[in-house]
């Protein structure tokens, strides 16, 4: 079973062990003192292995290798030979393999204060050789990992490298089906989270987290919070499936904390990640092939944003895979789904998300749009979705924005009518539509409205719905404006959690939990407002 372990930095003896307590109170099954800066006082380090609340793990990593230790390889013996000295003993020592290489003396030493499997001693402390590479996946890594578990002492081989994409992740999942010894092989950096999170599904004997975003001991070290509540450390095996969202940059989605909340709640064995790929098609395609093509992944499909939409639907085509109709007329799609028989089907969400919205908001189904008047905001890429969508059930749609032109060629693609945004003004329709950016936090006294939101529509009022795509804040300039004149308003996060649903249920063939999807987005809203 994969040890959950806590990486504390040491600056003193209760700062460790008050941090040791709250690790375990957040779910960690060991933590790992990094002593590098508490060498001063040896005996402090045995006390810290004695007193702390749970099993740990001793290391002092120098300043060639990513550490902070700057003395001698002496001292540095010296204070891990106190760390075994006591009555209770550290679960492992971790010690780089070219210090071990380098110096008979340090092999020697080291060996009288762990587990030796030709000498058998009163310890049960072992030895973690590890090698870490800040700058990239180094060209000699299995040259390294055989000699680590070549070696007698040996009982754990850690290996860790800066990942150059998210296809380094599979690589550490091959090293660790392929353990000679217990192993651990972590990706570090914004690609590497898989690594960390996937560790338990793979095999690994351990995975590293830090306490909070703060005190983080290598570069993409998620928080326990995060590992335990936000990815389902709990809940992950051999056979959960993987999916994820596509986008660069993708750290800001709400999507893996909606979607890992729904797989809870429906009982799915599942988790759901960022996943970062550059804007190039290139990338996009060698990565996202490399994770299908991976079984023991079980990858499920992703989410897709910008810049990724195009690039989806060019990447199905040339897999021979199918595209929804109604996404290869809007040119691009957001939801990649890998079929049970591993053929791909790629589709539109965002269009089917606020068609609901809106229907629910008009009390009406999709097959009573036909006649209606819709007024759309914006000539974006979320225009025409919404163009695509609300044209395809038979509403009748009029594109209003600044550049008419850009007005004008989308509604030609799709029959609608173009007008300038300054004739919003005498505009009398049934539902109206904000697809632009206007009024998004931080500028949320900001209005798409001509005259700074001064002039209301002509058609405001009872009857009328106004749905604002926004949904940071939930509650936008244009939307209060509606309210006030009558109408019913639809904010944003009824699109996302539609949207979100809809691939929830084709992955999963489940019912999405929306209200658990709406609870988790207006959290994340709330705290990051």
């Amino acid at each position: 079973m994969t040890k959950l372990t806590a990486a504390i930095t040491v600056t003193d003896l209760e700062q460790a062990l008050a941090a040791a307590v709250r690790a375990a109170e957040l779910g960690a099954d060991l933590v790992e003192f990094r002593i590098d800066t508490f060498t001063d006082e040896p005996e402090a380090v045995t006390e810290l292995v004695q007193r702390s609340a749970l099993p740990c793990i001793i290391t002092c990593r120098p300043t060639w290798e990513g550490g902070a230790y700057d003395g001698d390889e002496q001292t540095r013996l010296s204070v891990l030979e106190h760390a075994g000295l006591g009555v209770r003993k550290p679960v492992y020592i971790d010690l780089e393999l070219l210090a071990y290489q380098r110096s008979a003396n340090l092999r020697q030493k080291i060996g009288l204060v762990v587990d030796d499997p030709g000498r058998p001693r009163e310890t049960d402390t072992g030895l973690i050789l590890s090698s870490h590479d800040f700058g990239g996946r180094p060209s000699d890594l299995l040259r390294k990992i055989k000699e680590m578990a070549d070696a007698s002492l040996c009982r754990v081989v850690k290996v860790a490298w800066r990942a150059r994409s998210l296809r380094d992740n599979l690589e550490a999942f091959e090293l660790i089906r392929q353990q000679v010894k217990p192993m651990v092989a972590l990706c570090m950096g914004e690609y590497g989270l898989a690594s960390r999170v996937l560790a338990k599904k793979f095999g690994a004997l351990l995975t590293f987290a830090s306490i909070d975003e703060s005190d983080g001991t290598a570069p993409g070290q998620p928080t326990l919070s995060e590992i335990k509540n936000l990815y389902r450390w709990d809940s992950l095996d051999a056979e959960t499936r993987v999916f994820g969202v596509i986008g660069f940059p993708v750290g800001h989605s709400m999507s893996p904390a909606i979607h890992n909340a729904g797989f809870g709640e429906a009982g799915v064995n599942g988790v759901y990640l960022p996943m970062p790929i550059p804007p190039e098609y290139e990338h996009f395609k060698a990565t996202v092939s490399s994770w299908i093509g991976e079984p023991a992944l079980h990858f499920g499909g992703a989410s897709v944003t910008i810049p990724h939409k195009e690039n989806l639907l060019r990447f199905v085509k040339e897999q021979g895979g199918e595209i929804e109709s109604l996404a290869e007329r809007i040119g691009a799609a957001n939801t990649l789904h890998v079929r049970e028989d591993g053929s791909l089907y790629a589709c539109n969400t965002d269009y089917a998300g606020a068609l609901d919205a809106v229907c629910d908001g008009l009390k009406i189904k999709r097959d009573e749009l036909a006649g209606r008047r819709v007024a759309v905001i914006g000539a974006g890429g979320a225009a025409r979705a919404v163009v695509a969508g609300f044209t395809e059930y038979g509403a009748g749609v009029t594109v209003y924005n600044r550049t008419v032109g850009r007005a004008e060629a989308l509604a030609g693609q799709f029959g609608a009518e173009a007008k300038p945004l300054a004739e919003l003004s005498g505009c009398e329709a049934d539902v109206y539509i904000n697809c632009t950016p206007i009024g998004m936090h931080p500028d949320v006294d900001a209005s798409p409205l001509p005259g700074a939101g001064e002039e209301l529509p002509k058609g405001f009022g009872p009857g009328v719905v106004v749905f604002d795509t926004i949904y940071n804040p939930v509650q936008t300039a244009l939307l209060r404006v509606a309210a006030d004149a009558g109408c019913a308003t639809i904010p944003g996060t009824e699109m996302f959690v539609r949207q979100a649903a809809a691939q929830f249920t084709m992955w999963t063939g489940e019912e999405a939990p929306c209200e658990v999807f709406r609870d988790v987005l207006t959290k994340h809203l709330s705290a990051s407002g």
